[in-house]
């Protein structure tokens, strides 16, 4: 459960921040490298919180 929270809080600040600097830089490429990277913070959060930091088992 803690790492829920805290990955939620560390998630939320840095989106607020990159969010930020995308307004402010306003610049095609730079967006889709955020929204990409982002992205893929998401899908590692999800996995570590559904299968541990060991990954799966293979």
């Amino acid at each position: 459960m803690m790492m829920l929270v805290t990955g939620i809080i560390g998630i939320a600040m840095l989106v607020g921040f990159l969010g930020f600097l995308v307004w402010w830089i306003k610049d095609l490429p730079f967006t889709i490298i955020v929204v990409v990277v982002v992205l893929l913070l998401l899908y590692d959060f999800v996995r570590t919180l559904r299968y541990g930091e060991e990954g799966v088992r293979r």
